[in-house]
């Protein structure tokens, strides 16, 4: 119960943060917004291309949401490197609250303004391009990206504890987040581009994770593209969250 209550109280005072001042949380939104509104329409004239039938924005917005996982998620150790620099990591490595839920407290917190912010880009898409996502589907999606971005802002949390400096952090992070991005087939579905792309962009995990979001979407929920993307997800996020805490635990003891 302790461990709980310690997770509880880091996660509340970290989302009452994010509620005092929104206007981060909708920044996050703006490049999403964006690409639905002013790249969206596009795909309509290649929609004949991804198959007979293919709604564009089934396609579209599950990709949307997963870059908002992705981005959100690996530079939450932003916040981190600016509270190491204002002295709370110090104050908090003196009381006895367990490390594990100095961390796990923050995870669930980026958790939940991700999963907010997907459902808003998802009401935008429905509003102005009518979108019609299975519900069940939409709410699968949320859980799927959720659970990567647990995995992926864990080791942004550790990176940032690790290197202590937003110069290097920023360095790391766009090594890795840019291949990660355009391997993912997150703005458009890979099955489009050449073989040798397809067979590089399978060595993704994130292109699994993004494959069973759509499958989710349309409803599709005997696709294999929904097994083999969750239990992708779910591998990676275990192994990132598992070197997160390792890192977190070890940089605080």
């Amino acid at each position: 119960m302790s461990f709980l209550n310690e997770t509880g109280l880091i996660f509340w005072a970290h989302l009452r943060a994010n509620l005092r001042n929104p206007l981060w949380v909708l920044i996050g939104l703006t490049q999403p917004i964006l690409y639905l509104v002013l790249f969206g329409p596009l795909l309509e004239g290649v929609a004949g291309s991804m198959g007979a039938g293919t709604d564009p924005w089934l396609v579209f917005t599950p990709g949307l949401i997963m870059q908002i996982g992705l981005f959100g998620s690996m530079f939450a150790g932003f916040a981190m490197v600016y509270e190491l620099r204002a002295g709370i990591i110090e104050r908090q490595r003196v009381t006895p609250a367990s490390r594990g839920a100095l961390l796990l407290g923050r995870v669930l917190k980026d958790m939940v303004v991700l999963m907010v912010q997907a459902s808003i880009l998802t009401l935008v898409a429905v509003l102005l391009f009518d979108l019609r996502p299975n519900p069940l589907g939409f709410v699968l999606t949320l859980i799927l990206v959720a659970i990567i971005a647990a995995g992926m802002s864990s080791a942004s949390y550790a990176l940032a504890l690790a290197t202590r400096s937003e110069d290097s952090l920023a360095s790391v992070l766009n090594m890795v987040s840019v291949p990660l991005l355009l391997l993912s087939g997150i703005l458009l579905p890979m099955t489009l581009g050449p073989g040798w792309l397809q067979t590089l962009a399978r060595l993704n995990p994130l292109s699994h994770t993004v494959d069973a979001a759509r499958a989710l979407f349309r409803g599709d929920f005997g696709s294999s593209d929904v097994y083999i993307g969750t239990l992708v997800t779910v591998s990676l996020a275990l192994v990132l969250g598992l070197i997160g805490a390792r890192t977190f635990a070890k940089e605080n003891a």
